[in-house]
């Protein structure tokens, strides 16, 4: 008899459900007794002893449904050690819930957050396996995360919507795109969408060039231009500054703004006057059914996943590396973000045709 927990944490993206059913289905027709345990609303579920056992049904017709079957909550990792309300030791009672289901093993599915609190319960010794989900694409030691191609035609596609209205009205747009602390996804749908500017957290930018930019179409006899922004994009000025006193800028302007991409628009307008339009897709971008590419990876990741549990390969990630699905240890990975490089070659070629980054 195989026991395997299940959890899905953190923000849900596309191809959750479809990684889940890929795990099950690549045991299910290897081992003959098999139980799946879902823990309910992530990490409050292996806390709490909320969980479910799961059958063959509940995997079936879910590879195109978006979302996650078991439900997820944010559980922060600085957290995990400190305990509740009503003073529970958090991660001793996740050990007490794995071992009181004598799980063979908990298949952990979610990002950075996720990582390092899956990489604790290793290091507490429970038998662990990693699948790297988010649509920033971010974490460190994989080349893909599933979510991440699905959030990319998403966003992609409202930046395309844009166009058309831009160009009817001659106006500047910002469309700002998902991602905090890492551009990935901006970069891509920006690149993908044909934007003029493209804003990344990782690549600081000055307002004047950016104007500058904006000049130079208008000037060219392009009457519009369509801005992609992360919500973690950074004006120069801000980004010199330490830590502590980049925080306190950046809460100035959450004061007075939305989000960054409403004060850029305001700044785009007092120095150049041109009329500017926000539009913010939101979490329209982690929604709705995953694409067919993020249907065959997370197929994949799944069945890899389930064949490391058969021949008891724990303390892993199930990564993409060059193409290839490959095992990668859970500690080489936990902690990390892979960020974008201001040199990576997508950056550079995007330059080379005119796309400005605002540098």
């Amino acid at each position: 008899m195989k026991r395997i927990g299940l959890l899905t944490s953190g923000g849900d993206c596309q191809a959750l459900n479809a990684t889940m059913r890929g795990v099950v289905k690549g045991l299910s027709h290897n081992i003959k007794d098999l139980e799946i345990y879902g823990f309910e609303e992530g990490y409050k579920g292996l806390i709490y002893g909320n969980y479910r056992l799961l059958t063959s049904a509940d995997f079936s017709g879910i590879l195109t449904k978006g979302g996650t079957i078991i439900g997820s909550s944010r559980q922060p990792f600085k957290l995990m050690r400190v305990p509740d309300a009503n003073g529970l030791d958090k991660v001793e009672a996740m050990k007490q819930n794995y071992y009181k289901l004598r799980l063979d093993c908990l298949v952990i599915l979610g990002g950075n957050g996720t990582q390092k609190t899956a990489n604790m319960l290793r290091e507490e010794g429970l038998n662990i396996i990693h699948l790297p989900k988010t649509i920033d694409n971010d974490i460190y030691g994989t080349d893909l995360t599933f979510g991440y191609q699905s959030a990319i035609d998403i966003a992609t596609t409202a930046i395309d919507q844009i166009h058309t209205t831009a160009s009817s009205h001659g106006r500047v747009f910002i469309v700002e795109v998902m991602g905090h602390k890492v551009g990935w996804l901006t970069l891509s749908a920006g690149v993908a969408s044909g934007a003029d500017i493209i804003l990344l957290p990782e690549i600081p930018y000055d307002v004047k060039k950016v104007c500058a930019a904006i000049d130079k179409r208008h000037k060219g006899g392009k009457k519009f231009t369509i801005l992609a922004v992360a919500e973690g994009a950074i004006p120069k000025e801000i980004a010199k500054l330490d830590k502590k006193e980049q925080k306190k800028e950046m809460e100035k302007i959450s004061s007075k703004y939305p989000s960054i991409s409403y004060k850029l628009a305001d700044d785009i307008t007092k120095k150049t006057g041109y009329e500017v339009r926000v539009t913010v897709p939101g979490h329209v971008q982690r929604g709705g059914s995953p694409d067919p590419f993020d249907r065959v990876l997370s197929t994949k990741l799944g069945a890899y996943a389930a064949q490391c549990i058969i021949k008891e390969e724990y303390g892993i990630m199930v990564a993409t590396v060059n193409n290839q699905i490959k095992k990668v240890d859970l500690s080489k990975s936990a902690g990390k973000l892979k960020m974008v490089d201001p040199e990576d070659q997508t950056v550079l070629l995007a330059k080379s045709i005119g796309i400005s980054f605002g540098d």
